[in-house]
C-alpha cells in the first residue's frame, strides 16, 4: 500500500512501530500449545490484571476469541441475545450456528445497545418447543452505531436482567479500549461483571496480530480447548506477544488523539450538504455517514483516486475509521479530498 495514501478504512491497518520491532526480535520463546512460551504467559497475566479477570487466553483474532466464548458459554441449540447489528452477527461468518450450534436471537436499538424492555421480552419463560436462551452479548464500542460507548448506568441494567434470567454474559469489547478512553476510565471499569469479556491487540492498540479472551480461570481453561479446536493452537507466538504486550502497556490513554480526529473529520464533513453525518454521535474513533445521492461503492472509489481509503458499508453508507498511524494533517488531506468531489 503507498504511503502517501490516507488509509481510513480500519484501525486494523496499522503497521508495527519500532518499539514493537525490537520487542519482538527480543522476545523469549517456547511451543505455546505446550503452554512453554513465556512472553505469551506474561501478555495473559498483564491482560487479565487490566480486565479484572482472573485469567486470559491470547487468540489469533478477534472472531476466534468471540466464538471461543459462545461456545463455552452455551451448548448446540441455545440462542444468543444481541443487537441485531451485532458482530458476531454482521461479520463473523454465521460462526457461532457453523462451529457451535448456536442460533442469535438479534434485538433491533437505536444505537447499539439493545433496550432493556426488549432484552426481557427476546428471554421467553422455558418451554419443550422453545430453544433455550443461554447468552446476553453486548459491544462497546459498537462497530456499526459508529463506534457508540457504553457506560455502566446502561450497562448494568442488562447485566443484572441477565443474572435474574440465568444467561451467561459476553462483551465483544474489540474497541473496549477506545470506550475507556471516552470515558475518561479504567478499562476494568467497563468489563466488571461479564462472564467473558473478548479485546483486541490488532485494531487502536496498534498490535500486528491478536485478541484476548479474559474470563474466570476455569473459563479459560475450557476456552484454552475449545481455541485448539478451532484451529488455534500457536507454536513460538511469543512474537507476536510481545508487540501485544507494548500494545497493552500503552493503555488506552493514546486512543484520544485518534477520538479527536474523528470528531475533527465528522464536524468537516457535516459542513458539507451532501453528507449526512451528526458529529454529536461521534464518541470514539469510528465515524459512519449516509451519502444523500447514494452509491457508496463508487464513492469510495472515486475517493481512493484522491489518495484516501475508506468502506462502503451499504449502499449509501460509508465508514471511516482514524487510528494512530493516520496525523491530523493526513485528516486535512482527506477532508480535502472529500470536498473536491462536491
Amino acid at each position: 500500500m503507498s504511503s502517501d495514501l490516507v488509509d481510513l478504512r480500519s484501525d486494523t491497518v496499522t503497521r508495527p512501530d519500532d518499539e514493537m520491532r525490537r520487542a519482538m526480535a527480543a522476545a523469549e520463546v517456547g511451543d505455546d500449545v505446550f503452554r512453554e512460551d513465556p512472553t505469551v504467559r506474561r501478555l495473559e497475566d498483564e491482560a487479565a490484571l487490566t480486565v479484572g479477570t482472573e485469567a486470559a487466553l491470547f487468540v489469533p483474532s478477534g472472531t476466534m476469541g468471540n466464538q471461543v466464548c459462545l461456545r463455552v458459554h452455551a451448548s448446540p441449540g441455545c440462542e444468543v441475545v444481541c443487537d441485531a447489528a451485532a458482530h458476531i452477527v454482521l461479520f463473523e461468518m454465521a460462526a457461532m450456528a457453523a462451529l457451535s450450534g448456536l442460533q442469535p436471537r438479534m434485538v433491533p436499538s437505536a444505537d447499539g445497545l439493545p433496550p432493556l424492555a426488549a432484552v426481557a421480552a427476546a428471554v421467553p419463560a422455558p418451554a419443550p418447543y422453545r430453544a433455550r436462551t443461554a447468552i446476553l452479548a453486548l459491544e462497546n464500542t459498537h462497530n456499526m452505531a459508529g463506534g457508540r460507548v457504553f457506560d455502566r448506568s446502561r450497562i448494568d441494567p442488562l447485566l443484572a436482567l441477565a443474572r435474574e434470567r440465568g444467561l451467561r454474559t459476553h462483551l465483544d469489547g474489540a474497541r473496549v479500549f477506545n470506550a475507556a478512553a471516552a470515558l475518561g476510565v479504567e478499562v476494568a471499569t467497563l468489563t466488571r461483571g461479564f462472564d467473558s469479556v473478548m479485546f483486541c491487540l490488532s485494531k487502536g492498540l496498534g498490535a500486528p496480530v491478536g485478541s484476548l479472551v479474559c474470563g474466570a480461570r476455569d473459563f479459560v481453561g475450557e476456552a484454552w480447548r475449545v481455541r485448539k479446536m478451532f484451529g488455534g493452537g500457536m507454536r513460538q507466538v511469543g512474537v507476536l506477544a510481545a508487540a501485544g504486550l507494548v500494545a497493552l502497556r500503552r493503555g488506552a490513554e493514546p486512543l484520544r488523539q485518534d477520538h479527536e480526529n474523528a470528531r475533527h473529520l465528522a464536524a468537516g464533513l457535516a459542513e458539507l450538504a451532501a453528507y449526512d453525518v451528526d458529529p454529536a454521535t461521534v464518541e470514539s474513533n469510528i465515524l459512519i455517514f449516509r451519502l444523500r445521492a447514494g452509491d457508496a461503492p463508487g464513492w469510495c472509489a472515486r475517493l481512493q483516486e484522491k489518495g484516501v481509503l475508506g468502506i462502503p458499508m451499504g449502499p449509501d453508507q460509508v465508514r471511516l475509521v482514524t487510528h494512530r498511524d493516520v496525523s491530523r494533517a493526513q485528516i486535512e488531506k482527506a477532508l480535502e479530498a472529500i470536498r473536491s468531489l462536491g
